[in-house]
């Protein structure tokens, strides 16, 4: 009985976040599926009649496939760029020794947990010297240098547990640094390595006030920023919106989905040292 009762009562908190976590999906959901009257008369219901005319507003009528192509582009680039450059920082600072090396990573620290917002004025002046203000180049950048921190400090964990001997091997058989770190570490570090790339594709894709600052013109919006202004001046299509949101959520979740041994192995694995 008391098993019962301890299993139940850890059972209620999982449950409870489940529904914070479904309950929005399933309104989303549903509701890009009706018409705005069907939506003013039950919000919560099922829809009697599926409607796609949300999708198809969505997708004509506010350039959804603009502003997608722009979040994908921008997620990608940015992704592959603080992975690469995450990698080769991460695997100096756990196996190259030189001077200098533990007060680097020190520093390096505490990048992690400064809020982006308070480096917004000094990267506005800059992407504006350079004219990159309304340019994709200048959100990637700024995507890529906010990452940088987590991945190396993911990956260099990840690494100062790969063992000693197979880089001396590697060595042996006459391989650099480089080539060891390319055909012997990378290969299986796949876990660690698609770890930081879903988390900072979810940062990127669903990141806002960069994106809002940055990119003001239409044509260089993200996904995100788009759907802040599918409201009209003086109405707002619920459905149209709620499927614009299903459209930003869709990749997102299927990354999650196919990632998600390799998300938990990761994190298990960067939380070691």
């Amino acid at each position: 009985m008391k098993a019962a009762i301890g299993n139940a009562s850890r059972q209620v908190p999982l449950l409870l976040t489940a529904l914070v976590v479904l309950v929005p999906l399933y309104f989303m959901v549903v509701n890009s599926l009706k018409t705005n009257d069907a939506f003013i008369a039950s919000p919560m219901a099922l829809p009697k009649h599926l409607s796609f005319r949300a999708y198809t507003e969505a997708v004509q009528g506010r350039s959804i496939g603009q502003l997608f192509l722009n979040s994908a582009v921008i997620s990608v680039i940015s992704v592959a760029l603080a992975t690469t450059f995450g990698a080769l920082a991460a695997f100096a600072l756990a196996k190259l020794r030189f001077r200098g090396r533990e007060a680097f990573f020190r520093v390096m620290l505490p990048l992690m947990v400064i809020p982006p917002i308070a480096l917004l004025v000094p990267q506005f002046k800059l992407m504006s010297a350079a004219g990159l203000v309304n340019h994709r180049v200048s959100v990637i950048v700024i995507y890529t240098g906010l990452m940088l921190p987590f991945t190396i400090y993911l990956l260099r964990n990840f690494f100062v547990s790969f063992p000693d001997e197979l880089l001396d091997a590697a060595a042996l058989d006459g391989c650099s640094t480089f080539t060891a770190l390319r055909h012997v570490v990378l290969p299986v570090s796949q876990p660690a390595l698609l770890t930081a790339a879903i988390v900072n594709f979810v940062f990127a894709w669903n990141e806002l006030l960069i994106a809002l600052v940055f990119l003001q013109s239409e044509g260089s919006r993200t996904l995100v920023v788009g759907l802040t202004v599918f409201r009209s001046r003086f109405s707002l299509d619920v459905p149209e919106l709620m499927a614009g949101l299903t459209i930003a959520t869709a990749p997102v979740l299927l990354i999650y989905l196919f990632g998600q041994r390799y998300l938990v192995r990761g994190l298990l694995a960067g939380s070691t040292k």
